[in-house]
């Protein structure tokens, strides 16, 4: 039995871990740290020294940046620089226009930015600035989240400074989710509490329809639930990995994550007649599952997170077919059966393969689940 308490802390973890985005949020993560430096600095930066750990390169080196019709890295510090605004956290380059684009390209060709690894540390989410104008200089760091700054320095004075930890630093973090709590949670809260996730729903389904209206999205297969699945999940990723100026309401960082929680479970429940309750609960099922996930596998992993997203969506569409518990965890057990070993090579345009890959074996694996079929404890990696 979930506790009001225990209730109020999961529906706090869902506000922080589901939250619009626009871009890719690894490059936008760097320009946002851009631009807590450059507000730091007091006026625009001469010169950016950015440091990266290897997940945060990895994931910004091949990715389209909103707006701009370029890839990487380069055009979303400048702009973070030149337009950046912090407390618009993951929507940082939201007021980013051609003019200012040309203005950024000539930043990155007077060779202002210097881009490194980050030698020597363990953390996966690791994003360091240094901005530079005469003699003043400012830092900013970001650690172990997109948005969590964990220290700021202006000319030699530490004006923030939080101790960053692997272990949780807030309360929410610290909420231990099992997969029946996730399960009891979504089904048994009262629906006024948890109505919000259908933001998810409005934003992500406006950004598939938009891909649908440019060169993004590519048709593949007939007129059926299956298809339409396919076509606007893989849509919505292709479009903001292309660079689209399209937000998306992400999960755990991750805008194709919330685009893979989403979208799957939106189109079946409407080309299915369910209620909106059900939709509701359905979505909260999703997106809370993949909270739980990342929890153990960390923000940024080997794995690509567009499948760990689908098993949430998977849970989903399992429990608006009728499913269980047990049939629910089913599908959970075919989903890393079947996908475990896909690996993360970065974002990029490519992103909407795997997010199709998916998707596809979430619906499979729904439909296993429903016949009481499962991949069991003695095959593989899967244990009870």
């Amino acid at each position: 039995m979930i506790t009001e308490t225990e209730r109020k802390r999961i529906i706090d973890l869902i506000h922080q871990e589901v939250v619009p985005a626009i871009g890719c949020t690894e490059p936008i993560a760097v320009a946002l740290c851009v631009a807590k430096a450059t507000e730091t600095l007091g006026t625009k930066p001469e010169k950016i020294n950015v440091l990266l750990s290897a997940n945060i390169l990895k994931n910004a080196m091949g990715v389209g940046i909103p707006g701009t019709g370029m890839i990487g890295l380069p055009i979303a510090i400048a702009l973070g620089a030149l337009i950046g605004k912090s407390e618009y956290q993951l929507e940082v380059l939201k007021d980013s226009t051609p003019d200012v684009v040309e203005e950024g390209k000539r930043f990155i060709e007077e060779k202002r930015i210097h881009i490194s690894l980050k030698e020597n540390i363990e953390e996966k989410l690791y994003i360091e600035v240094c901005c530079e104008a005469g003699d003043d200089k400012a830092i900013a760091v970001i650690a172990g989240g997109h948005t969590s700054f964990i220290y700021i320095e202006r000319n030699g004075e530490v004006l923030f400074q939080k101790q960053h930890t692997a272990s949780c630093e807030k309360e929410e973090e610290c909420l231990e989710l099992t997969l029946r709590k996730v399960y009891d949670f979504a089904l048994n809260t009262p629906l006024d509490e948890i109505s919000f996730i259908l933001e998810t729903a409005r934003l992500n389904k406006a950004a598939a329809e938009r891909s649908f209206e440019g060169n993004y999205e590519h048709k593949v297969m007939g007129d059926s639930v299956f298809s339409h699945i396919l076509s606007y999940t893989s849509g919505a990723c292709d479009a903001r990995m292309a660079g689209a100026m399209i937000p998306v309401m992400s999960n755990s960082g991750s805008g194709n994550q919330g685009i893979s929680a989403t979208l799957p479970v939106l189109v079946f429940a409407e080309e299915n007649d369910k209620s909106e309750e059900e939709l509701i609960r359905a979505l909260m099922l999703s997106h809370l599952t993949v909270i739980y996930i990342k929890q153990s596998l960390g923000r940024l992993s080997a794995l690509c997170g567009c499948v760990v997203a689908a098993t949430g969506s998977s849970c989903g569409i399992t429990w608006l077919m009728g499913g269980t518990y047990d049939q629910v965890a089913y599908a959970v057990q075919n989903m890393i059966a079947n996908l475990t070993g896909m690996i993360c090579d970065g974002a990029k345009p490519s992103c909407a393969l795997k997010v199709t890959t998916g998707v596809s074996t979430a619906v499979l694996s729904a439909i296993m689940a429903m016949e009481n079929r499962c991949v069991t404890s003695v095959e593989g990696i899967i244990d009870e």
